[in-house]
């Protein structure tokens, strides 16, 4: 009877761990292992960028998708499009003209489970004071009590009017953005 009660006890204990492997609810980001990059073409060369400050937030629990959170808010004057003169034209005012609005957010409104790992996330992305919805795929890689999140999207700059006046053609600065983000999240345990 004693070899019984320990073996269920065993059993039970083991579901309990597993159960517990499977429900993990990454929430806090590591701003050193995390990154937001950029890609576009500048008279048709490839030109790549970042941001070097951001903030996110995040419940995300793999198991439960649809009652995920995130959030990512971007400090647009941390960019780094390649050169100083670069970057001090970018935050002026016809780029993203970072005294009236100084972040990009990026508010997540639904996610959904595609396959093992992988993800559609619709949201809100707001530059300039202008909102967009957008979506596009994410992918979860699990690392110990971390994870990475990757993913990426086009973002056409005209809808948010980066580059008005004389950069508003697309003949010297293509109108689509490729912006890609590989955040790094800790379970919080």
């Amino acid at each position: 009877m004693k070899h019984l009660s320990t073996l269920v006890m065993g059993a039970i204990l083991a579901l309990g761990l597993a159960t517990n492997a499977v429900a993990v609810d990454y929430k806090v980001i590591q701003p050193e292992k995390s990154k937001v990059t950029f890609q576009y073409k500048q008279m048709g060369v490839a030109m790549d960028g970042r941001f070097k400050k951001f903030a996110a937030q995040l419940s995300f629990d793999p198991a439960k998708p649809a009652a995920a959170k995130a959030e990512i808010e971007i400090d647009l004057a941390s960019i780094d499009a390649g050169s100083s003169d670069a970057d001090d034209e970018v935050i002026g005012k016809t780029w993203f003209n970072v005294k009236a609005f100084p972040k990009a957010t990026f508010v997540a409104k639904q996610i959904k489970a595609t396959g093992a790992n992988q993800f559609d996330v619709t949201g809100v992305l707001t530059i300039k004071g202008k909102s967009q919805d957008i979506k596009f795929p994410l992918k979860l890689v699990a690392q110990g009590n971390a994870a990475v999140f990757s993913g990426g999207f086009v973002m056409r700059r005209a809808d948010f009017a980066i580059g008005e006046g004389m950069w508003a053609k697309f003949d010297v600065v293509a109108n689509d953005i490729q912006v890609n983000f590989q955040l790094t999240a800790n379970s919080g345990k």
